[in-house]
Parts: structure tokens; C-alpha cells; sequence
């Protein structure tokens, strides 16, 4: 029986995994045919998994506003870590494995086989509410589990991480596709497959059937895909270099309108002759001067004026100087942008280069299939025309119509 695998992350609602309420979806006649595999209090788990950990990084603060009281809070009001995860599994559809059906007792019996082995696999995953549920429409396994790593350099030595504890199951990730998570629930997938097969089921792919394709097929489907997501990280960094761009012509408007106030306040500032239009007069019997009070007037407006315009003159030059600063940054992203999108040119290149090299294996391989098929052929058609001769059996349409006149 060819049949699917879902693998999803769950809401990790324990109370309605466990059944204390009763969802619409669900039926309580048939709740009893589920498998309770355990239900503890996460707060207890916390304290078994961390409270000797916690006690050992308590002690080496010396400031008590570093001291964490409850670690379980501080998870569960954190934003790097959530206090827990869920991973639902279910064979097929309600479709084709309905829990009512001879073919839902196997897929129970399935997930069933396959939850046993859970925590031998996983001993970094700390599994406090499992259920496995045949009161809904389709078979399928809620299992939450709590993350956690020891020998820690930071915090806590014994502490919350999934990824971490991912990692050292084996699963480390390495593009946005290829998470640890992905490579783990890939991992747990093709585990519930194995076991499917000894209840008679077969894992059919969703969506892909790549079983059924060749290699060659397989392959090729794989670099295409390359290939669209290359093509779109270069239209991803076209767009970002548009958006450079722009901001660049912003800041050059912006440059030049800075110096055309300069050139405002440069034909603005006072002039020095008009400075030295005043004509102090020395005073009879001291040495110091005097001038009208109309001298003085315009001496002091033109200080005054002197002092605005030339801290006008600093700020807007610091303001040229940082914009001209950044333009030379944006400058230099962009053109390391424009070598980002030469490579992913010159990759896709490759890839496509792969490809045509492909579809000319596989021509071979068919050219070279065909012949085989024709040789064989020949030869059958051979030993067929030496039986016919054995007995004396004409052929060919040619000697048959000659013989019937």
C-alpha cells in the first residue's frame, strides 16, 4: 500500500493532546482506542533536566540581579528559546487511512512500532506528553519534547537548545533548506518509513514521486531548482542594488543642496571692508578709541553675523563630509553586489552547462538502450526465421503469395 507521510509542527496543546477536553474534531466514542505513552508536568521536567545546573550557575554570580530563579520562566518569557517543541506524524490521509478502517489499525500499529524507538534515537529530546490518537480522522502521533544540551561554555552547563541538541544527534544545518530541524524530521521520516514497510505500507513522496524518476531525471530536477533559486537571489540583489541606487541619487541631491546653502551663506557673511569702514578716534587724553554709537551698531551686527554664518559653514561641511562618506560606502556595497550577481551568473552558467551535459548522457543512454533492444530483437527474429525454416515454413508476405498461385 503506497501511502504518505506528514510530518508537521504541533500548537503543543498538552491539555487537548491528552484529552482533558474534547475538540469538535474528535470522537469520544473512540477515544479509548488511543495510546496515552506518557503526560508529566513540564515544570517538573525543567527541574529534574536543569534545577543541579541551575544551583551550579547561581552560585558562580556575584551580582544577584544575575541570578535566574526559575529557569522555566525565563525560557518561557525569553524570545531565543521556546520552552518546548511538538512533532506530529501521521500515515496518509483520511482519504485512504481512516482511523475506522482495517488500514488505520495498521497505521496505528505503525506509529505505534515507530514511538518505541523514539527516545533511544534522541536522547538529547526529553519526550513529557506523547499521544497517539485514532479518535480523529486519521492516525497520527503528537510527541513534545524538551531540548537540551550538556557541557555548555555559556549559561547554564545543562541548558534549553534546539539547535544545539540537534547538533549533537548528528544534525547540523547548512543552508535555509538544510536546518538542523529539516535534516531531523527528514531523518524521523524516513525511520517511520522503515517500519511502515513491515505493516505493509510502501512511503509514497508527496507531491514529488521521485522514486519514480531516474537518477538522471532525479539529478536534473535538482539543478533546475538550483538554478530558480540562483535566478532569484539575482533578481533578489538587482533589487537591492536598484534601491542602493536610489538612495545614492538622494544623497547627491541632498550634497548638492547642502552646497548650494553654502554658497548662500559664503556670499552672506560679512565682507571686510565694510568692517573697515569703521574709523575708531582716539580719545584726547587716554589711549583708548571711540566711535559713534552708529559705528558701533554696525561693527556689532556684522560680529554677530560673522559668528552665525561661519557655524552655519562647519555644521553644513560636517554634513557634506558624512554624506559624502556614505555615498562611498554604498558605492562600494554596490559594486560588491554587482561581484555577487557576476558569481551567481557564472554558476548558473555551470549548472545549465551540467545540464545540457546531462540530457546529452541520457540521449546517449537511450541511443545506446534502443540499440541493445534492436540487437535483441534481431536476434529473436532470427531463431524465429531458422524454427520456421526447420519445418519448412516459408515466410516473408513475398514467398507465402507466390506459393498460394
Amino acid at each position: 500500500m503506497m501511502r504518505t507521510i506528514s510530518a508537521m509542527v504541533g500548537k503543543g496543546s498538552v491539555s487537548h493532546n491528552s484529552r482533558q477536553f474534547n475538540a469538535k474534531n474528535t470522537d469520544p466514542e473512540r477515544t479509548p482506542l488511543n495510546i496515552n505513552y506518557c503526560n508529566e508536568d513540564i515544570r517538573q521536567v525543567y527541574h529534574r533536566l536543569f534545577d543541579d545546573a541551575l544551583e551550579r550557575f547561581n552560585d558562580k554570580q556575584t551580582r544577584s540581579d544575575r541570578r535566574i530563579d526559575d529557569y522555566y520562566e525565563k525560557i518561557r518569557r525569553g524570545k531565543q528559546e521556546k520552552p518546548f517543541h511538538e512533532l506530529i506524524l501521521q500515515i496518509g490521509n483520511c482519504d485512504d487511512t481512516g482511523a475506522t478502517t482495517d488500514v488505520g489499525a495498521h497505521a496505528k500499529a505503525a506509529l505505534d512500532e515507530y514511538y518505541r524507538g523514539f527516545a533511544e534515537r534522541n536522547p538529547n529530546l526529553c519526550v513529557f506528553s506523547a499521544h497517539l490518537h485514532m479518535d480523529e480522522a486519521t492516525p497520527h502521533i503528537h510527541i513534545d519534547f524538551v531540548p537540551f544540551i550538556t557541557g555548555s561554555k555559556r549559561g547554564l552547563d545543562t541548558r534549553v537548545s534546539l539547535k544545539q541538541a540537534l547538533a549533537a544527534q548528528g544534525f547540523k544545518g547548512g543552508t535555509r533548506r538544510e536546518t538542523e530541524w529539516s535534516q531531523w524530521v527528514q531523518s524521523e521520516k524516513e525511520q517511520l518509513a522503515m517500519v511502515m514497510e513491515r505493516h505493509g505500507f510502501e512511503w509514497e513522496h508527496k507531491s514529488t514521486h521521485e522514486k519514480h524518476l531516474s537518477v538522471l531525471e532525479y539529478e536534473k530536477k535538482v539543478r533546475a531548482e538550483e538554478v530558480a533559486e540562483l535566478d532569484a537571489q539575482v533578481t533578489e540583489k538587482k533589487s537591492e542594488i536598484a534601491a542602493l541606487d536610489q538612495q545614492a541619487e538622494q544623497a547627491q541631491a541632498e550634497v548638492k543642496e547642502i552646497e548650494a546653502v553654502l554658497a548662500t551663506v559664503e556670499k552672506q557673511q560679512v565682507k571686510l571692508a565694510e568692517i573697515e569702514k569703521v574709523q575708531p578716534k582716539k580719545s584726547a587724553l587716554t589711549s583708548k578709541v571711540s566711535m559713534t554709537e552708529a559705528e558701533y551698531e554696525t561693527l556689532q551686527t556684522a560680529a554677530k553675523k560673522y559668528v552665525t554664518y561661519k557655524r552655519k559653514d562647519i555644521g553644513l561641511q560636517k554634513q557634506v563630509d558624512q554624506l559624502t562618506e556614505q555615498l562611498a560606502q554604498k558605492d562600494s556595497f554596490i559594486d560588491k553586489l554587482k561581484g555577487i550577481i557576476a558569481g551567481l551568473k557564472n554558476k548558473i552558467a555551470e549548472l545549465e552547462q551540467k545540464l545540457s551535459s546531462r540530457d546529452s548522457i541520457r540521449e546517449q543512454m537511450e541511443r545506446g538502450r534502443l540499440k541493445s533492444e534492436n540487437d535483441s530483437l534481431r536476434k529473436e527474429n532470427q531463431k524465429l526465421r531458422d524454427v520456421l525454416a526447420a519445418h519448412g515454413i516459408p515466410f516473408g508476405r513475398k514467398q507465402v503469395d507466390r506459393d498460394s498461385r
